[in-house]
């Protein structure tokens, strides 16, 4: 089952939504953009490749930390179309856009796209609900006072201070998506606990498990044999702490401005599918280059509303659905880059105050 599939409702004529995905549907903006995809696609995967031909040329040299951060934006920009492709925003129909996640995510990024897809489905069908969406379950950090109240052991020291140690701790971010997407084919992965309750194992349904092992596999071997064949291993080591490491900044600075620090609905809130959507995330503004680094998740309550509605299409949407909810006095949230990172921090803080006042 995709996102797309999960995330937008059979449409009931005369609801909010429905009339809202009129408006939509009537400027054209669910059509898919195969051209403009296949230029995304192509520029894209061309500069990734063109990322590690300068590291093959550059050779050992320590130089290759800086083509190390070009390799992890590029990683990331890789990731948003495998994003993308989850979403079928790129392809119509499964297939294409199954091949098209797995060779972005498992063989280029190394994160295993079946374990993503599973994931991703259930955080947007409960955006920000702690019990049912994994992104705020408690885990490194804590995103409600009872999540932090919880938290034992050096996890407690850590989310009394996890506003100041955000960034840092965002530099194993990509390691924690490898772990995870690997030991989710290999095995069983814990769920978020519930509220009170405890971390719960469930095995991740992922429909070409031993496709997926098979291409994390050759990602790991051929991006440790050219590391290494290239670079000495001390060199070899700083490339992938600096290569892996940035990766798990760019791919969290990408997502945090989203929801974090917006409404957390739980079980007693009965909101329909436009209001659940709307009032969980914020949009970042900033123009193209902000479109660009954020891979169009920017826009994320048009892309939470209309999940399979291609990237290139969301600038377009986004006055159709903030007039739309002015209309129907919803909340829109909107703000700047920075300012959406501040309030991102400003809920972690507060999150944690138990831990400081105890």
């Amino acid at each position: 089952m995709t996102v797309g599939a999960v995330a937008e409702p059979a449409l009931r004529r005369g609801s909010d939504y429905a009339q809202l995905s009129r408006r939509v549907s009537a400027a054209g903006l669910m059509a898919r953009r195969p051209g403009w995809y296949a230029a995304k696609a192509a520029l894209t995967v061309g500069l990734f490749v063109a990322g590690w031909v300068v590291f093959a040329l550059v050779g050992d040299s320590w130089w290759q930390l800086a083509v190390a951060v070009l390799l992890a934006v590029g990683s990331t920009q890789v990731a948003f179309l495998g994003h993308d492709a989850g979403h079928r925003q790129m392809f119509r129909g499964r297939r294409a856009s199954e091949v098209a996640g797995l060779l972005a995510g498992n063989l280029a990024v190394g994160l295993s796209f079946g374990w993503w897809m599973d994931k991703h489905t259930r955080h947007h069908a409960n955006p920000n609900h702690e019990d049912e969406d994994p992104d705020v379950g408690a885990g490194a950090l804590v995103w409600t006072p009872e999540q932090a109240r919880q938290t034992r052991g050096f996890g407690r020291w850590v989310a009394a201070r996890q506003a100041y140690l955000f960034f840092p701790l965002l530099t194993l971010e990509g390691l924690a998506l490898h772990v995870a997407g690997g030991q989710a084919l290999l095995g069983r992965v814990a769920a978020p606990a519930a509220a009170g309750g405890t971390r719960r194992a469930y095995a991740v349904p992922i429909r070409h498990r031993w496709v997926e092992v098979l291409l994390l596999a050759v990602h790991v071997a051929g991006y440790l044999a050219a590391v290494f064949a290239v670079l000495s291993p001390l060199r070899a080591l700083l490339f992938i702490a600096v290569h892996q490491g940035l990766w798990g900044v760019y791919m969290g600075c990408s997502f945090a401005p989203n929801h974090k620090g917006m409404a957390m609905p739980t079980a007693e809130d009965k909101l329909d599918f436009l209001r659940k959507q709307v009032l969980t995330s914020r949009n970042v503004r900033g123009g193209r280059f902000v479109d660009f680094a954020l891979g169009g998740l920017n826009y994320q309550i048009e892309h939470h509303l209309f999940p399979s509605m291609p990237r290139a299409n969301l600038r377009r949407a986004q006055p159709i659905v903030e007039a739309y909810c002015r209309e129907q006095g919803i909340g829109y949230e909107q703000t700047g880059l920075v300012d959406s990172y501040r309030q991102a921090l400003r809920h972690l803080h507060e999150a944690s105050r138990p831990l400081r006042t105890e």
